[in-house]
Protein backbone atom coordinates (compact mmCIF):
# COMPACT_ATOMS: atom_id res chain seq x y z
CA UNK A 1 0.00 0.00 0.00
CA UNK A 2 2.86 2.47 0.31
CA UNK A 3 4.17 1.98 -2.95
CA UNK A 4 0.80 2.40 -4.16
CA UNK A 5 0.30 5.60 -2.20
CA UNK A 6 3.89 6.93 -3.85
CA UNK A 7 2.21 6.54 -7.31
CA UNK A 8 3.46 2.95 -7.98
CA UNK A 9 1.29 1.65 -10.77
CA UNK A 10 2.58 -1.85 -10.14
CA UNK A 11 1.79 -1.88 -6.58
CA UNK A 12 -1.78 -1.31 -7.38
CA UNK A 13 -2.13 -4.53 -9.59
CA UNK A 14 -0.47 -6.54 -6.48
CA UNK A 15 -3.23 -5.05 -4.11
CA UNK A 16 -5.89 -6.07 -7.04
CA UNK A 17 -4.90 -9.30 -7.15
CA UNK A 18 -4.62 -10.04 -2.76
CA UNK A 19 -7.29 -7.89 -1.98
CA UNK A 20 -10.01 -9.02 -4.96
CA UNK A 21 -10.61 -12.28 -4.18
CA UNK A 22 -11.23 -11.48 -0.82
CA UNK A 23 -13.63 -8.88 -1.28
CA UNK A 24 -15.30 -10.56 -4.06
CA UNK A 25 -16.22 -13.46 -1.85
CA UNK A 26 -17.37 -10.75 0.96
CA UNK A 27 -19.63 -9.24 -1.10
CA UNK A 28 -20.76 -12.52 -2.74
CA UNK A 29 -21.88 -13.77 0.40
CA UNK A 30 -23.65 -10.61 1.50
CA UNK A 31 -25.37 -10.03 -1.68
CA UNK A 32 -26.27 -13.16 -3.25
CA UNK A 33 -25.72 -11.74 -6.64
CA UNK A 34 -22.14 -12.72 -8.59
CA UNK A 35 -22.93 -9.87 -10.70
CA UNK A 36 -23.62 -7.25 -7.82
CA UNK A 37 -20.45 -8.47 -5.69
CA UNK A 38 -18.77 -7.83 -8.69
CA UNK A 39 -19.83 -4.06 -9.13
CA UNK A 40 -19.36 -3.82 -5.31
CA UNK A 41 -15.78 -4.54 -5.48
CA UNK A 42 -15.20 -2.85 -7.94
CA UNK A 43 -16.69 0.02 -6.34
CA UNK A 44 -14.74 -0.63 -2.99
CA UNK A 45 -11.37 -0.08 -5.11
CA UNK A 46 -12.48 2.81 -6.84
CA UNK A 47 -13.54 4.22 -3.21
CA UNK A 48 -9.75 2.97 -1.95
CA UNK A 49 -7.85 4.28 -5.06
CA UNK A 50 -9.71 8.04 -4.21
CA UNK A 51 -9.06 7.32 -0.47
CA UNK A 52 -5.53 6.34 -0.58
CA UNK A 53 -3.62 9.36 0.65
CA UNK A 54 -5.82 9.17 3.66
CA UNK A 55 -4.95 5.61 4.41
CA UNK A 56 -2.42 6.13 7.41
CA UNK A 57 1.37 4.50 7.18
CA UNK A 58 1.85 1.28 9.79
CA UNK A 59 -2.32 0.76 9.71
CA UNK A 60 -2.84 -2.48 8.59
CA UNK A 61 -4.77 -2.85 5.26
CA UNK A 62 -7.10 -5.26 5.49
CA UNK A 63 -9.40 -3.40 8.36
CA UNK A 64 -9.77 0.11 6.23
CA UNK A 65 -10.51 -2.03 3.10
CA UNK A 66 -13.01 -4.12 4.70
CA UNK A 67 -14.62 -0.71 6.75
CA UNK A 68 -14.93 0.98 3.35
CA UNK A 69 -16.10 -2.45 1.83
CA UNK A 70 -18.65 -2.75 4.49
CA UNK A 71 -19.76 1.21 3.65
CA UNK A 72 -20.09 0.43 0.02
CA UNK A 73 -22.24 -2.74 1.22
CA UNK A 74 -24.25 -0.83 3.13
CA UNK A 75 -25.07 2.18 0.86
CA UNK A 76 -26.06 -0.62 -1.49
CA UNK A 77 -28.51 -2.26 0.79
CA UNK A 78 -30.22 1.08 1.77
CA UNK A 79 -30.33 1.93 -1.87
CA UNK A 80 -32.03 -1.13 -3.14
CA UNK A 81 -34.44 -1.30 0.27
CA UNK A 82 -32.67 -4.75 1.10
CA UNK A 83 -34.82 -6.55 -1.27
CA UNK A 84 -34.23 -10.13 -1.11
CA UNK A 85 -32.41 -11.71 -3.89
CA UNK A 86 -33.95 -14.95 -4.02
CA UNK A 87 -31.44 -18.26 -4.79
CA UNK A 88 -28.11 -17.67 -5.97
CA UNK A 89 -27.43 -18.68 -9.36
CA UNK A 90 -27.16 -22.78 -9.93
CA UNK A 91 -28.51 -23.22 -6.35
CA UNK A 92 -31.43 -24.98 -6.77
CA UNK A 93 -31.06 -28.37 -5.15
CA UNK A 94 -31.16 -31.48 -7.71
CA UNK A 95 -33.48 -34.34 -7.47
CA UNK A 96 -31.68 -36.84 -4.95
CA UNK A 97 -30.63 -39.72 -7.13
CA UNK A 98 -27.77 -41.55 -4.54
CA UNK A 99 -26.64 -40.22 -1.14
CA UNK A 100 -23.52 -38.25 -2.50
CA UNK A 101 -26.25 -35.96 -4.60
CA UNK A 102 -29.11 -35.87 -1.08
CA UNK A 103 -26.07 -34.88 0.63
CA UNK A 104 -24.75 -32.12 -1.32
CA UNK A 105 -28.59 -31.56 -0.94
CA UNK A 106 -28.68 -31.41 2.34
CA UNK A 107 -25.84 -28.93 2.78
CA UNK A 108 -27.19 -26.56 0.03
CA UNK A 109 -30.40 -26.44 2.18
CA UNK A 110 -28.18 -25.64 5.75
CA UNK A 111 -26.30 -22.67 4.10
CA UNK A 112 -28.99 -21.24 2.18
CA UNK A 113 -30.95 -21.73 5.88
CA UNK A 114 -27.67 -19.67 7.66
CA UNK A 115 -27.69 -17.10 4.63
CA UNK A 116 -31.34 -16.75 5.15
CA UNK A 117 -30.62 -16.17 9.05
CA UNK A 118 -27.78 -13.79 8.20
CA UNK A 119 -29.87 -11.74 6.11
CA UNK A 120 -32.57 -10.98 8.84
CA UNK A 121 -30.30 -9.82 11.03
CA UNK A 122 -30.21 -5.88 11.05
CA UNK A 123 -27.60 -4.47 9.06
CA UNK A 124 -25.05 -3.37 11.47
CA UNK A 125 -25.12 -6.48 13.09
CA UNK A 126 -25.10 -8.35 9.29
CA UNK A 127 -22.06 -6.20 8.58
CA UNK A 128 -20.74 -6.83 11.82
CA UNK A 129 -20.82 -11.13 11.55
CA UNK A 130 -19.50 -10.72 8.07
CA UNK A 131 -16.82 -8.42 9.03
CA UNK A 132 -15.52 -10.83 12.18
CA UNK A 133 -16.25 -14.32 11.32
CA UNK A 134 -16.00 -14.07 7.18
CA UNK A 135 -12.82 -11.41 7.25
CA UNK A 136 -11.34 -12.12 10.20
CA UNK A 137 -11.60 -8.65 11.76
CA UNK A 138 -11.15 -8.27 15.65
CA UNK A 139 -13.79 -6.14 17.10
CA UNK A 140 -11.31 -3.45 18.72
CA UNK A 141 -10.90 -3.42 14.29
CA UNK A 142 -14.41 -3.19 13.47
CA UNK A 143 -15.35 -0.85 16.27
CA UNK A 144 -12.87 1.87 14.61
CA UNK A 145 -13.63 1.09 11.00
CA UNK A 146 -17.80 1.83 11.91
CA UNK A 147 -16.84 4.39 14.00
CA UNK A 148 -18.21 2.43 17.50
CA UNK A 149 -16.51 1.19 20.58
CA UNK A 150 -14.87 -1.96 20.70
CA UNK A 151 -17.56 -3.16 23.44
CA UNK A 152 -20.32 -1.56 21.17
CA UNK A 153 -19.13 -4.20 18.05
CA UNK A 154 -19.10 -6.95 20.93
CA UNK A 155 -22.38 -6.61 22.12
CA UNK A 156 -23.73 -6.21 18.33
CA UNK A 157 -21.81 -9.20 17.56
CA UNK A 158 -23.08 -11.06 20.66
CA UNK A 159 -26.81 -10.40 20.24
CA UNK A 160 -26.18 -11.42 16.38
CA UNK A 161 -24.82 -14.60 17.10
CA UNK A 162 -27.44 -15.40 19.59
CA UNK A 163 -30.40 -14.52 17.58
CA UNK A 164 -28.18 -16.82 15.34
CA UNK A 165 -28.42 -19.56 17.38
CA UNK A 166 -31.94 -19.47 18.33
CA UNK A 167 -33.13 -19.22 14.61
CA UNK A 168 -30.81 -22.04 13.73
CA UNK A 169 -30.90 -24.37 17.17
CA UNK A 170 -31.93 -27.26 15.37
CA UNK A 171 -28.60 -27.03 13.07
CA UNK A 172 -26.65 -26.85 16.50
CA UNK A 173 -28.25 -29.55 17.81
CA UNK A 174 -27.43 -31.39 14.88
CA UNK A 175 -23.81 -30.33 14.39
CA UNK A 176 -23.38 -31.48 18.44
CA UNK A 177 -24.51 -34.88 18.03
Amino acid sequence: MEAYVRGDAAAFERLFATLAPALRAFFRRSVGSAADAEDLMQTTLLKVHGARDRWRRGERLRPWVFTIAARVRYDWSRRRGRANEGPLDGEDPPAAVDAEEAAGSIARERAERVRAAIDGLSESQRTIVHLHRFEGLTFGEIGKGLGISEGAAKLRAFRAYEQLRKVLLDLVAESSL
